[in-house]
């Protein structure tokens, strides 16, 4: 029964897409324009690259971060069976080697029969599935179509996608922290401790400051040159990863009572809570460097290093990456796409298109790998001729999707899954952690019967957990 499926982009999404189709009995061709084309944010040409943090987040499975995590594996993501092959300490937080993991997601499509890896750079999609060039056919004609191209999609083929949908913008922009290599960093200095945590040993190293040193950061931050105009609006900006000196901006204690929080660490030189701190995050398995966690900037490369070096343990830094600024791309979802991840508005005749990823507005490196997951589950159901079953909005993915497509969102803008897209509980339960308890039991029995039913139809293998 396997139909001909092309995907555009070889990140989580699409590379998650490609594996799960191809395993479905679908004969795949996955069209990557790197490493043929430069990116400013990726630096390899492999499948899956993470670009901005190496954290999948938390594991603890009453938060919305770890339900979306059982999904995974309740439905047999091979992404998240990779990313937990080659995890690094990170406390409560699924992170991985980034090199390590994309190599063998890269392997696992070149091992497979059924797909083929183009590198081409599409910036057209034929009524017939065939996708173009710059007027060359690159994949012929097709049975469906993914888009997949993440948060960097071409120029072309965002073109394409605005005369499509009717969209007058579908950009904004996103932050990536710098990376320092662990030889350069002062272990005079620098500790190793988890918030409230009485082992002597951490998966974070902890940089102190004291008040003096800390209003001087922020003092030079402030002042710091920008790649971009400092008449820059901050609402432009994806409010879960703002470039640490757009959040500075806010307020002088606005770092310290969040990404530079003191609380749960002491610093063991004074026995005493510091008064704010920078924490450091292991990048590979060998702790060869680390990343400064959510210091996601803007500014420009010299002013990262003069500015970052001046946190103390950092005077001596080397950096193995500079934060990014760069574009993402996403579409209005809410007017776009159906509960498939299909496009709603496209020609008569025109092969079905769906969409994955960033590009659909769902954000995160999970939601990117679930998604991906969800419009490989709609194609293969609309090449099998039944109807999709649809995650129930009290499971984690389902209550983003609900979001995403539901015509009811106004002033749609890019979200990872949280407890607030939630469908309430039958009863308020005042005590959050009891609360969050609440919601992921509730998630659970949602999503086994979810599961049965993808089982029912052959999509997924039965959980011998459930």
């Amino acid at each position: 029964m396997g139909s001909t499926i092309h995907i555009i982009g070889a990140g989580l999404a699409g590379s998650e897409a490609a594996l799960r189709l191809a395993a479905l009995g679908h004969d795949v061709t996955l069209v990557e324009r790197r490493p043929r084309d430069d990116e400013p944010v990726h630096k390899t040409g492999l499948c899956a690259e993470l670009v901005c943090s190496n954290s999948l987040k938390s594991l603890k499975s009453e938060t919305a971060a770890g339900m979306l995590k059982e999904e995974l594996r309740v439905l047999g993501s091979e992404l998240f069976e990779s990313a937990l092959e080659h995890r690094v300490e990170a406390g409560g937080a699924l992170a991985v080697d980034r090199v390590a993991f994309a190599q063998d997601i890269t392997d696992r499509v070149n091992a497979n029969e059924r797909i083929k890896l183009v590198h081409a750079n599409v910036d057209q999609i034929q009524s017939d599935g065939s996708l173009a060039e710059d007027g060359n056919v690159v994949a012929p004609a097709a049975d469906a179509i993914v888009v997949a191209t993440g948060p960097l999609t071409s120029d072309g083929l965002a073109q394409w996608i605005a005369d499509a949908t009717g969209s007058d913008s579908l950009a904004f922009y996103d932050a990536a922290a710098p990376i320092v290599m662990a030889d350069s960093i002062d272990r005079n200095i620098a500790f190793s401790q988890n918030r409230y945590s009485s082992e002597e040993v951490g998966d974070y190293l902890n940089l102190p400051m004291n008040k003096d040193e800390y209003e001087h950061f922020i003092d030079e931050l402030l002042d710091a040159e920008r790649v971009i105009s400092k008449d820059f609006e901050s609402k432009e900006l994806f409010q879960a990863c703002q470039p640490v000196e757009e959040i500075a901006r806010k307020g002088r204690d606005a770092l310290r009572f969040g990404t530079m929080k003191p609380v749960g660490l002491e610093d063991p030189r004074t026995g005493k809570r510091p008064w704010a701190v920078v924490q450091l995050r292991a990048e590979d398995a060998w702790g060869n460097s680390y990343n400064l966690v959510g210091f996601q900037t803007n500014l420009k490369f010299p002013e990262q290093q003069r500015v970052f070096r001046m946190i103390p343990g950092l005077e001596n830094a080397t950096f193995a990456r500079y934060g990014v600024m760069h574009r993402n791309t996403f579409v209005n979802a809410p007017c776009v796409l159906d509960a498939r991840l299909a496009m709603r508005c496209l020609d008569e005749g025109h092969v079905p298109v769906f969409m994955a990823g960033q590009i659909t507005g769902t954000e995160g490196y999970c939601e990117a790998i679930r998604s991906g997951l969800h419009a490989a589950f709609g194609v293969h159901a609309l090449m099998a001729g039944f109807d999709i079953p649809v995650p129930p909005a009290e499971t984690a993915f389902g209550s983003l999707l609900a979001y995403a497509t539901s015509n009811q969102t106004t002033g749609y803008q890019p979200k990872h899954v949280n407890f607030g897209d939630f469908p309430p509980l039958p009863q308020h339960i005042k005590n959050k952690s009891q609360r969050y308890a609440a919601y992921a039991k509730r998630a659970e029995e949602a999503l086994s019967a979810y599961a049965a039913n993808l089982a029912a139809v052959g999509i997924v293998e039965p959980d011998a957990d459930r």
